[in-house]
């Protein structure tokens, strides 16, 4: 027995042995995406690193933006490498993380619905800036870069943010009729979506002050504060974006605040040579080359466009609006904005407001 062990040990620590290398503070790694014994490195006190130029990037439905993220060696390699890249993406509304695209020298895949729009710039050694075009308004939220090199792994992220316009909306029968997944077909049938918190919040710096709570994208019931007031939460409290907190998503009914940005067409109010009721104005619109406008099409153009007109009109969801970009007399409350006279009987006439889309 004893002389088995003695073997064994000689054949552990003789020359048979493979040799390990026992160099402090090093490591080794093989390029496991060329799996070539000449793409084989050893890095001593090599550094790869990855980095954003930018945090946040921001943009317009139906544009393009680029989102930055390079990478580079310290010290300085002699030969480019070839890297796995791979963009993935938060929603803006909590979601779950999706992969964006997946790239490994110049070849790449993109995945779900950035297919077909995403791309890697790759400008210069180093560039792994992600360029998206016919931006979607659910594109918003966190992207993430991330460059894999053998075992060397490294991240960054940039947000982005498309700039639009934030507006409540309450279902025909009046306040607080909508369910969570009622409130997110309101808004896609109004050519829009659920508006997230940060959303809101920048509506409510730049003046928003409506005293209904509404759903966000986020599941959560708030609404936004200017003017304190006894019906909003009383004189005692201060300005700013009231929470209920996260609702039963089936059970509770509220408003809800939608979000729309730039449009892919135009929104006009028809001259009629007479008032109409609704369907009169939707056959109107339509032997116009056009279609009734919804609501988040018309607060797109009010806000994108400067469309401002002192005339109510008809929109695609049966409510009657007008947009005004300069308060004047006869026009409404002091401030900008889009006026609403609520969902008045089919039959009455008023003008209408048509859409066509670009060509």
């Amino acid at each position: 027995m004893v002389c088995c062990v003695q073997v064994l040990l000689l054949l552990v620590f003789s020359d048979w042995a493979p040799a390990v290398p026992s160099i402090p503070n090093r490591f080794f790694y093989h390029d496991f995406l060329s799996g070539k014994g000449n793409k084989e490195i050893h890095f001593n006190g090599v550094k790869l690193h990855v980095d954003s130029a930018r945090p946040s990037v921001f943009a317009v439905r139906g544009g393009n933006a680029t989102l930055p993220c390079r990478f580079w060696y310290e010290p300085e390699l002699n030969s480019p490498r070839e890297v796995r890249v791979k963009w993935s993406w938060f929603p803006a509304a909590e979601g779950h993380e999706t992969d964006v695209l997946v790239a490994i020298g110049s070849r790449s895949r993109s995945f779900g619905d950035f297919r077909g729009r995403v791309q890697l710039r790759q400008d210069f050694p180093g560039d792994a800036a992600l360029v998206m075009t016919e931006l979607q308004l659910n594109d918003s939220g966190r992207y993430i870069c991330e460059v894999v090199d053998g075992l060397e792994d490294r991240s960054t992220s940039v947000e982005l943010e498309l700039r639009g316009v934030v507006f409540p909306y309450q279902h025909p029968r009046g306040r607080y009729h909508l369910s969570f997944l009622g409130a997110q077909q309101a808004c896609e049938e109004q050519d829009s979506t659920l508006a997230t918190f940060t959303q809101l919040f920048q509506s409510w710096k730049e003046g928003l002050n409506w005293c209904n709570a509404g759903w966000l994208a986020d599941g959560t019931v708030q609404f936004p504060i200017t003017r304190p007031r006894v019906p909003c939460g009383g004189h005692g409290l201060a300005p700013g974006v009231r929470s209920y907190g996260r609702r039963q998503l089936h059970l509770h009914r509220y408003d809800v605040f939608c979000f729309t940005s730039s449009l892919q067409g135009e929104v006009y109010y028809l001259q009629p040579s007479h008032k109409m009721n609704l369907m009169e104005a939707q056959q109107a619109c339509e032997e116009n080359g056009a279609e009734l406008a919804k609501v988040g099409q018309l607060f797109a153009a009010w806000k994108f466009s400067g469309l401002d007109h002192c005339d109510a009109g008809w929109l695609a969801d049966g409510s009657v609006r007008y947009p005004i970009t300069r308060p004047r007399r006869n026009c409404g409350p002091s401030e900008p904005g889009v006026r609403s006279f609520g969902f008045p009987p089919p039959q009455h006439k008023h003008g209408v407001y048509c859409y066509k889309a670009d060509d």
